[in-house]
């Protein structure tokens, strides 16, 4: 006899990243594990939960700082600054810089392409970190 229970469904690195900066967007300021954990429904291990937050720390997505025995957190980091640190993530580690830009680019739909040149376009948009200093 077979067992069809349902399975929860099991979420991706990416997916529990932007729950758990969502959870920590909510809070007043910084907040603790066990907050970001019980905002979420408490379906997540206590652990797991630790996982996520170190993993976003080492990507400069969250901050953390000493509260007496444990730590606190707080987003650094939006989800628009969490995928662009993502697609940067997958551009360096690729060795032909110029052919993943270029296809990434002439698949972009005619709405995305107008943004992207105005985007360059800005003044700001000038020099700096990866764009060739």
């Amino acid at each position: 006899m077979t067992d069809h229970r349902q399975r929860p469904r099991r979420r991706g690195q990416g997916e529990l990243e932007g729950l758990v900066l969502s959870a920590l967007r909510e809070a007043d300021g910084s907040a603790s594990a066990g907050w970001v954990q019980q905002r979420l429904g408490g379906d997540l291990a206590y652990t797991t939960v630790i996982t996520i937050l170190t993993r976003l720390l080492a990507k400069g997505a969250v901050t953390r700082e000493r509260s007496g025995r444990a730590f606190v957190w707080t987003p650094a980091s939006d989800h628009a600054g969490l995928a662009a640190h993502r697609m940067r993530k997958v551009l360096d580690a690729e060795s032909d810089r110029q052919a993943v830009l270029a296809s990434f680019v002439t698949a972009l739909g005619p709405d995305d392409e107008r943004l992207l040149r105005a985007l360059l376009d800005r003044p700001e948009a000038g020099p700096g970190p990866g764009r060739g200093d």
